[in-house]
């Protein structure tokens, strides 16, 4: 109550919001959180190291094949480099003020903590937009399949795209649908993910997989890659901006999404203390670093300024190494996108019971067939739209702006938020955090609105 003082905001929290912190809430990233054992006390819960690799494995994903493209649009390795470590910072500070402020508000999911500590108009936005940022995410993931699909049906076939693309089992919008249809859908109907530990296990073994063939690809090109210009700098400095989006969304686009899960992963930890949370979310986004850095730099000068959205998709089809890279991502791919269809269901059941009002018991008993109903309704538009939206690299301008929120937005008026609960102590660091807080929100919403006036125009002009 020391966050808000305002009681309408605060509506909702205990057990008469019709289940609003039933289990439809519940975030799937960390299976442990704040478990009791039989005497009531909280049983031991996630070291430092631990959390360390559960932080890296919400990080890394799918969306480090965009980084090369990435360097590109910033202007060269040296802009794309320093534009990272710029966004490095703010990263880290996002993640550790939401600990800080998962740890006042007393609060086990990203929206929760907003909602507790912003308000809840806030915290609606906040819903609102997780679930359209996993919506286009899904999208996104549908366009990847399709593109690594084709590469893989043509090397199996030893034969040119052309050849290939010529027979209608092997169009990519067949073998999407086919896949989509028998294996994704299957996996996002069911109410529990039970399999997201083996999904973030496989995810993490693909990125380093790829990030290691772009780096030897590099060290040893082949001999028919032949690379395009490289920038040694930005056109313009609206092009940096635009190198942007990618940058959030690669830390975003992961299976649980780095920062909402953080969290549930802070609240899982032995020492739920700042500090140490600090330490852990510091060298998390360092080996994260390394990772889109290594693939980001090998990526861009390999193929210049003709680098594909999708950096794989640069390679040649019959490339063994890379090609079980594309396996590699196909198969993260497939089991990532339930649970980030599971992340945006669970936030779409829980604007609904809120503003429905229903008792949980009825909630509880018609919980089936809504979620059938939401699934196929969430499954089809995404794969139609993944069918006729070919290149990636429009969905992620998109989206990425939207991912920039979740890094400095909200992050930031959380921030901003607890400071100005605190009226009894504001000493010269209480006014520096405040300050930063509306710096973050301030280029958060720069970010934003750049981003995503920039990729509309262009999809309009194009």
């Amino acid at each position: 109550m020391a966050i808000n003082t305002d009681a309408e905001d605060w509506t909702g929290i205990g057990s008469n919001d019709s289940g609003e912190r039933a289990w439809l809430l519940q975030s799937p990233s960390v299976d442990s959180v704040g478990h009791l054992d039989g005497d009531g006390r909280r049983s031991r819960g996630v070291s430092s190291i631990g959390a360390v690799f559960i932080v890296v494995n919400a990080a890394l994903g799918a969306g480090l094949l965009n980084f090369p493209a990435a360097f590109n649009m910033a202007g060269g390795v040296t802009a794309g480099v320093m534009l990272q470590m710029f966004m490095l910072i703010f990263i880290i500070s996002g993640l550790v003020i939401l600990g800080y402020c998962c740890l006042v508000s007393n609060e086990g999911t990203y929206q929760e903590v907003v909602r507790a500590t912003c308000g809840k108009v806030t915290g609606v936005v906040c819903e609102i937009a997780i679930a359209i940022y996993t919506f286009g995410t899904c999208i996104a993931f549908f366009i990847v399949i399709g593109d690594q699909l084709d590469r893989l049906i043509a090397a199996v076939a030893q034969s040119t795209d052309d050849t290939v693309s010529s027979y209608w089992y092997t169009d990519r919008k067949f073998t999407t649908v086919v896949t989509a249809v028998l294996v994704i859908l299957p996996l996002s109907i069911p109410k529990e993910i039970g399999f997201q530990k083996y999904a973030s296990a496989l995810s993490v073994i693909g990125t380093w997989y790829v990030t290691v063939v772009v780096i030897v690809k590099y060290i040893w090109p082949d001999k028919e890659v032949t690379p395009g210009y490289i920038p040694s700098s930005s056109a313009s400095w609206t092009a940096v901006f635009n190198a942007m989006p990618t940058i959030c969304f690669g830390f975003q686009v992961s299976p649980h999404s780095c920062h909402v899960s953080c969290v549930p992963v802070f609240n899982s930890m032995r020492r739920k203390e700042i500090k140490p949370w600090g330490v852990v979310v510091t060298l998390s986004m360092i080996i994260c670093l390394f990772v889109y850095t290594g693939t980001g730099v090998c990526g861009f000068l390999t193929f210049g300024s003709n680098v594909s959205q999708d950096v794989l998709m640069s390679y040649p089809p019959d490339d063994i190494p890379v090609a079980i890279a594309r396996a590699f991502i196909v198969v993260c791919v497939v089991t990532s996108y339930p649970i980030l269809h599971f992340c945006g269901r669970a936030v779409i059941e829980g604007l609904w019971l809120r503003f429905q009002g229903e008792q949980v018991e009825v909630c509880v008993r018609r919980e089936r067939r809504r979620r059938i109903l939401q699934t196929l309704i969430w499954f089809v538009i995404t794969l139609v739209l993944a069918l006729f939206i070919p290149d990636i690299g429009r969905v992620i301008s998109l989206i990425g702006g939207l991912a920039a929120c979740f890094i400095f937005v909200f992050p930031g008026l959380c921030l901003m938020q607890a400071k100005l609960s605190e009226t009894d102590n504001r000493s010269a660091s209480w006014h520096v955090l405040l300050v930063f807080g509306v710096a973050m929100v301030t280029l958060g919403a720069f970010i934003f609105g750049v981003t995503t006036t920039n990729s509309i125009y262009q999809d309009v002009v194009n």
